[in-house]
């Protein structure tokens, strides 16, 4: 309760200090709305149907990019942890598309898929996949070894086998760290993914910075902080499900 506590006044202080810096004339309030301008905004979009349609756009976006490229991330990660043959062959593969921000694979998108839902989904999945990847690669192969030998002293010899008794349930903590990374990493994919074009809730925010709507702007970055709160905190649920194994 005391934590609770402290967590509500230091929000309640961020949002005084927030209204009072445009109201004292620190800074004009058409580059930063106070909080109390956000209200009559959010109103405004939800009334037009416009935050709806770019909800709705953006959670497709965020929930197919997320589960293709944490997807691919947990297969290949897993399978170059277990097999050394498949860590070298890829070993400068990895090392040459790592370092390639998500940024710079947005002219490739549009390129192949043209300014669609493709080339949002192509610009989230690769933002999230290398988050994903090595957090399932390093899990793998930090399972200790005394565990992969006693299950083959078990009778459990083929690869799949292992995987499934030993390895995917050892490394599941360090998997799910990496996913609950890769959720956040997804949404800031999405605004980068959408401010070309594509409909959703960057393409909505660079509509109304074009036209200095900067309260609009905040409405739909809260929007986001919300969606990722809910997302968060499903996920957490989920992981403590699955690892009650633990308590």
């Amino acid at each position: 309760m005391r934590l609770l506590l402290l967590s509500c006044v230091g929000l309640l202080v961020f949002l005084g200090l927030w209204e009072a810096v445009p109201r004292l004339g620190l800074v004009n309030p058409a580059m930063l709305p106070g909080p109390s301008a956000i209200p009559t905004a959010f109103l405004k979009e939800v009334t037009s149907g416009a935050w709806l349609k770019a909800v709705s756009s953006s959670l497709s976006h965020y929930v197919t990019g997320l589960s293709v490229g944490a997807g691919l991330g947990v297969a290949l990660g897993i399978i170059t942890g277990m097999y050394r043959t498949a860590e070298g062959f890829t070993a400068w593969i990895v090392r040459v598309l790592r370092p390639i921000p998500g940024l710079a694979w947005v002219p490739f998108a549009i390129i192949w898929f043209g300014v669609s839902t493709s080339a949002a989904v192509f610009i989230i999945s690769v933002g999230v996949f290398w988050i994903v990847y090595f957090a399932a690669h390093g899990a793998i192969r930090n399972v200790d070894r005394d565990l992969v030998e006693v299950a083959e002293a078990f009778g459990f010899h083929s690869g799949l086998r292992r995987l499934q008794k030993i390895l995917l349930p050892a490394a599941a903590p360090g998997i799910l760290v990496g996913l609950r990374t890769a959720l956040g990493q997804a949404w800031m994919a999405v605004v980068a993914a959408e401010i070309f074009g594509v409909s959703g809730l960057g393409q909505r925010m660079m509509q109304a910075s074009s036209l200095l709507a900067t309260d609009v702007v905040v409405v739909y970055m809260l929007t986001m902080a919300a969606l990722y709160g809910l997302f968060d905190t499903a996920f957490v649920a989920l992981q403590g499900w699955l690892l009650r194994w633990k308590a």
